[in-house]
């Protein structure tokens, strides 16, 4: 009989499973090399680390609009 633990790795198996199917299914996104809200150039290193995942904002415009996100929606 499976006890509480066994049934707790079946279920985060199960999970970890989905996950990766769901990551595996994204679409890949190229990475600007200029940012779409103030046209200055993205740095390589910001490209790279978000390679496969797409970023279209610098790193101020993206705090800023961080920003703005939690003062609207908290």
């Amino acid at each position: 009989m499976a006890d509480n633990a066994d049934r707790a790795d079946a279920q985060n198996e199960i999970y970890m499973d989905a996950l990766l199917h769901n990551l595996k299914a994204r679409p890949v996104r190229e990475c600007l090399e200029l940012c779409a809200d103030c046209e200055e150039p993205i740095p390589a290193a910001r490209r790279e680390a978000l390679k496969g995942q797409g970023c279209t904002l610098c790193i101020g415009c993206q705090v800023i609009n961080d920003q703005r996100k939690v003062a609207l929606y908290g």
